[in-house]
């Protein structure tokens, strides 16, 4: 049987400088995530979302990622579940796209606010029905007894919304305000590459290279 500490592979795929990225980062993660979506990966849209809660113990989960342009990266949830109640105490968090088949992974830092009630009903009016109806069934974080409670609640919220359920006021989206970001690219011998934007004033990005 293969040691744990026996698991590893060399880096080949690529390369990461200075000079070749984008000064915005989010032009750069664009470009990563559609060679990531272009090489057809399972869900390269899933990312990690890691917060702290207000007793500053940390969690991580993984999420989908629904929208990302130069205000912020944004996904969904319901409010009052563990990473709900973590983000509105506690608005900071981190993020982490691994994409091991591009031995690539973008690690993101930033503040974290709620969406608009406009935005949230928008992208929750666009979901499939069970989807929707799935959003007032699970009570997110909370223990029950037995799936057959989820099956109940479903099943009790689709004879009473019928096709049109609205958004539950405890379900919306979270965007998280970048402030940092880092590009990583695995190389040989593990002298990865790994180039850093922070955020300075006016709306400029420092690029930095960290060594890996």
């Amino acid at each position: 049987m293969t040691k744990l500490a026996d698991l590893r592979k060399s880096y080949i795929k690529g390369s990461l400088s200075e000079e070749d990225v984008q000064k915005n980062p989010i032009d750069q993660f664009n470009i990563w995530f559609d060679q990531a979506r272009h090489a057809e990966l399972p869900e390269p849209n899933a990312m990690t979302v890691a917060s702290v809660d207000e007793n500053g113990k940390p969690s991580a989960r993984v999420v989908l990622i629904k929208e990302v342009n130069h205000k912020g990266f944004v996904f969904f949830t319901n409010y009052e579940s563990r990473k709900g109640k973590a983000l509105t105490h506690n608005p900071q968090a981190a993020l982490l796209f691994f994409w091991p088949e591009l031995e690539r992974q973008i690690r993101i830092e930033g503040s974290v606010e709620k969406l608009s009630d406009e935005e949230s009903d928008e992208y929750f009016h666009s979901r499939p029905l069970d989807s929707r109806i799935g959003a007032w069934a699970s009570p997110q974080s909370q223990v029950i007894s037995g799936r057959s409670v989820l099956v109940a609640k479903a099943a009790e919220y689709a004879l009473k919304f019928a096709l049109n359920p609205p958004r539950p006021p405890h379900w919306g989206g979270f965007r998280v305000k970048p402030q940092a970001l880092e590009f990583w690219q695995g190389r040989p011998s593990r002298l990865h590459d790994r180039i850093r934007y922070t955020q300075q004033a006016y709306g400029i990005w420092k690029i930095e290279r960290l060594a890996p």
